[in-house]
């Protein structure tokens, strides 16, 4: 029996000391990811957001996340979790959101406790809704898991800390009390790289809830490399926090490279374009996705055709 997506995310949890993954935003990416020996992929909102030429408050509706969840679930073999940001609307939105989701293929997703229009957890001004508000789409989104898929796994986020009027101690509350409404992790979104929340917010779950796997992200936003002791993997990993991410790795790292290979080819005179040497030629390209199988087969239809006087194509094998 092939083993389901959410089973082989729990599995991860249960056998690795943590899972650290970069956030993607499209299934090419994820195919790297992949290829490179990630075990686990994390489809970030905010990236999938910028992608589409939007910030990360809202914008998005639940059908475009749930299409671009599909592709990139399709794409991989491994175990995808995606941003559900706050399940699209209330508790009866955020059961069709799960019900919509396990459709994609996902192994996952995380939903969290902000006010709509919800905003990137390190925007300033963001608000949460009533702790009872939060529990009953919890309660909903577990309910409709338990119905559809007991494998899917959900995980809540609380934005209490840096939230309007929040503090530790709310996260820490909330984080509870979704545990208690049966989500299957817990992710605090924190403000800045201190060592001190994430400890003692680690800490005090697992006093109540020891064996409840907690969720990190190790945001790019916070500057961890200036940090002279800062929180490493293995820490974390001990601490509790299992399912460890960067939201927008692929996205900066893709920018990065985007930028600086445009801005040279309109800055730099030259007779032809010189990609970056560690950018992958076509026949790499080719071993992520099923292009040349695909194009091999179309080019032996192609070729019937042409037999019983239709067109013919490239030669099979011949792509760009």
């Amino acid at each position: 029996m092939i083993e389901s997506k959410g089973k082989a995310f729990r599995r991860l949890l249960k056998d690795e000391p943590y899972v650290f993954t970069g956030g993607v935003y499209s299934p090419l990416d994820a195919q790297i990811a992949e290829k490179v020996g990630i075990k686990a992929i994390y489809l970030s909102g905010y990236s999938v957001a910028m992608a589409n030429g939007w910030p990360d408050m809202g914008f998005l509706t639940q059908t475009e996340v749930a299409r671009i969840a599909s592709m990139v679930a399709g794409a991989v073999d491994v175990p995808v979790i995606a941003d559900a940001d706050d399940g699209y609307g209330n508790a009866l939105s955020t059961m069709r959101t799960v019900q919509e989701m396990i459709k994609t293929g996902v192994a996952g997703i995380h939903l969290e406790d902000q006010r709509f229009p919800k905003r990137c957890g390190h925007i300033a001004g963001k608000v949460c809704v009533s702790r009872e508000e939060a529990l009953g789409k919890y309660r909903a989104a577990v309910d409709v898991r338990n119905r559809l898929d007991p494998d899917f796994f959900i995980i809540a986020r609380t934005d209490a800390y840096g939230a309007v009027g929040g503090s530790l101690e709310e996260a820490i509350a909330r984080g509870r009390l979704y545990a208690d409404a049966g989500v299957d992790s817990v992710w605090a979104e924190l403000s800045n790289a201190s060592r001190e929340p994430a400890i003692e917010f680690a800490q005090a779950m697992r006093k109540t809830h020891p064996d409840l796997p907690l969720s990190f992200n190790y945001s790019s936003s916070f500057k961890w490399s200036s940090d002279s002791n800062p929180l490493t993997f293995k820490e974390l990993g001990e601490l509790g926090y299992k399912f460890i991410f960067i939201t927008l790795f692929a996205a900066h790292a893709g920018m990065y490279a985007t930028w600086n290979a445009m801005e040279e080819s309109v800055s730099t005179p030259v007779t032809r374009i010189r990609l970056p040497s560690r950018i992958p030629i076509a026949n790499q390209l080719s071993s992520l996705v099923p292009s040349l199988a695909l194009t091999r087969a179309g080019a032996q239809l192609l070729s019937a055709l042409a037999d019983t006087g239709g067109t013919g194509g490239r030669p099979p094998g011949r792509c760009c």
